[in-house]
């Protein structure tokens, strides 16, 4: 009887325990760690014998362990994603034959993945510009030497060759470049400029939000200057400059000193943090969640050396509407105590 042929199978998805994982279901793992799926979809890939924990199928109850390497396989290759050019306008403030500096807008994902497979920045990167360097040879990141949050507005750099891509990456790596961010968090700081410093990783009980782990057992050094620019008396007007560049850096790290951005939803800058218990006070810091229905972060200015002429370059941008807006509404309250 001839052997039957093994069905070749393609890796869709990887991750790795962290060490102080729980024992927990392989099922449940998943769907905290992969976006877009369901328990059905994860217990039958299963069944199907999809799931492999260190390179050998398991069942849906295997219990995870620190360290495992959980793999979801399938027999069709990963979709890939296609980089669709699309015609959305972009406020260039600066271009040359190397580099472009543009003011990003809030709401607008940096780049392709699950649920965004359209309409981001890499969409109308592909179509303004033609032959952007992939990053790491990634295609759906052309151009991208960092990035800022979807909610978040500012200044971003983008490589337009090579030879930008190459030095502008190793000014990043080097730290040399200069980023400083314009934010709204919540409470009177007590010193008038600080240093928060503790290592960032994926929260372990929600994996689509940071966390500071501050005795360095997990995650990535992580180091935010700042300076307060204005006191309102609940509220503080800070400038951030960043020492490294982890994900939600400064969100997570003003969390962590329990001083939210204000009205940041996911690190909890969406409810009154500080002030009076007056129905008045209530109604004006609603309003201005209106005002502003994100968090309050602006990367404001950047400066880098220029990767052909290795002239400093600085820009400096507004802060949006909205922003002003909220501030001096703030300002008013500050002076007059509604």
């Amino acid at each position: 009887m001839m052997n039957e042929v093994e069905e070749e199978l393609f890796e869709h998805h990887r991750v790795v325990a962290d060490k102080g994982q729980e024992p927990l279901r392989v099922d449940k793992f998943l769907i905290n760690r992969l976006e877009g799926t369901s328990r059905n979809k994860i217990q039958q890939a299963a069944i199907d014998g999809y799931i492999h924990v260190n390179d050998k199928a398991v069942k849906s109850n295997y219990k995870v362990k620190p360290h495992d390497l959980v793999t979801v396989m399938f027999k069709n290759p990963p979709r890939e994603i296609e980089l669709i050019p699309q015609d959305i306008p972009l406020d260039i403030i600066y271009e040359d034959d190397d580099i472009v500096i543009l003011n990003k807008e809030a709401g607008m994902v940096v780049h392709p993945g699950y649920g965004n497979y359209s309409g981001t920045l890499v969409n109308a990167l592909a179509y303004h510009f033609k032959d952007l360097p992939a990053n790491g040879g990634d295609i759906t990141r052309p151009g991208l030497v960092h990035r800022i949050d979807k909610n978040t507005t500012g200044l971003m750099v983008i490589a337009k060759n090579e030879m930008a891509m190459t030095s502008l990456s190793k000014q990043f790596f080097d730290r040399t470049i200069d980023r400083r961010y314009n934010a709204l968090v919540w409470g009177e700081l007590k010193d008038e400029e600080g240093s928060i410093e503790g290592h960032i990783g994926r929260s372990l009980k929600n994996r689509k939000v940071m966390t500071v782990f501050p005795d360095g057992e997990y995650g990535k050094h992580a180091k935010t200057h700042y300076k307060v620019l204005e006191r309102f008396g609940y509220i503080s007007l800070v400038e951030c400059k960043l020492e490294t560049g982890r994900t939600h850096q400064i969100r997570v790290h003003f969390q962590h000193i329990k001083h939210s951005l204000f009205n940041d939803f996911e690190y909890g800058g969406d409810k009154i943090l500080k002030g009076t218990t007056f129905s008045k006070y209530k109604q004006f810091v609603e309003n201005c969640f209106r005002m502003i229905p994100r968090q309050s972060l602006h990367a404001k200015s950047l400066s880098f050396s220029h990767p052909r002429t290795n002239e400093l370059l600085s820009f400096d941008s507004e802060l949006p509407d909205d922003m002003k807006s909220v501030i001096e509404k703030w300002r008013n309250y500050a002076i007059h105590k509604i």
